[in-house]
């Protein structure tokens, strides 16, 4: 997985709060450990934000705020109140995001999005130049016409990404992704709207000291790295079953508030 092209010092970060410090220095952390050469193998490296490696491991009320949870968002897939929010962050000319599109995301949407558990949105972070910016706007401008996944598995499919993202194969794709008003996808492209949409998800990727895609937040745990199905399994499960039980606290004590002291 490749570092950001460009460094993190030289982006504004975002004001969202001291207390997010912490969890943005683990995201970072996790991130350097996921793209340290000695730690490659065959299907490439990831890493865990170590404050939170296990299924009891702490997450940040901070990042999870972070989730915006709009029923209308077209880059955003499951219902806006499942109980465990995934924020993805990534790139389309990233392999490593690739390989977690290919492999890994099909799965989680069958196993928890479909069954209302987990809800997945995308945040645009677009770290290798110019036509990344250019895909992650196409893929805004395909969202519009609410075709934005499909546009994604089309720039995630195998080989793509080695054809670049210029703007004849991106409208390419954006056919192949089933967009019907193709000269509306290219105006919504160069838009200002766009520009800011993607501007505002990857200055909340570089403030919570991102520096390598993909990046994940399930229910404010850090995550760095493609990692294989079972660790986002582990956190998924584990942040639905804390959600579970913050319900169940809150319901026993609506219903006492009700019944009054004995």
């Amino acid at each position: 997985m490749p570092s950001s092209a460009a460094p993190v010092s030289s982006r504004r970060p975002i004001a969202i709060g001291a207390g997010v410090l912490v969890a943005a220095l683990l995201l970072g952390y996790a991130s350097y450990s996921a793209t340290k050469p000695s730690d490659a193998g065959p299907g490439g490296s990831s890493a865990v934000a170590p404050s939170s490696a296990g299924p009891g491991g702490d997450s940040h009320p901070e990042l999870l705020e972070l989730a915006r949870r709009d029923a209308g968002d077209p880059l955003a897939a499951g219902r806006a109140d499942a109980p465990v929010v995934m924020v993805e962050y990534a790139d389309f000319q990233c392999g490593y995001c690739g390989k977690f599109a290919r492999d890994t995301e099909p799965e989680l949407m069958r196993k928890y999005v479909e069954d209302g558990t987990l809800r997945i949105e995308w945040r645009n972070f677009p770290i290798f130049g110019a036509e990344s910016e250019a895909a992650a706007r196409a893929s805004w401008a395909a969202g519009q016409q609410g075709r934005f996944w499909e546009f994604h598995a089309a720039a995630y499919a195998d080989g793509a990404k080695e054809k670049g993202f210029g703007a004849a194969r991106l409208r390419e794709l954006a056919r192949e992704a089933g967009v019907g008003d193709l000269d509306r996808f290219a105006r919504d492209t160069e838009s200002e709207a766009a520009r800011k949409a993607v501007a505002r998800d990857q200055e909340e990727g570089y403030g919570l000291g991102a520096t390598s895609t993909p990046s994940f937040l399930v229910n404010g745990r850090p995550i760095a790295g493609a990692q294989p199905m079972e660790t986002f399994t582990q956190a998924i499960e584990a942040a639905a079953a804390e959600a579970g039980k913050g319900r169940a606290a809150g319901s026993g004590a609506s219903e006492q508030g009700e019944q009054g002291p004995r």
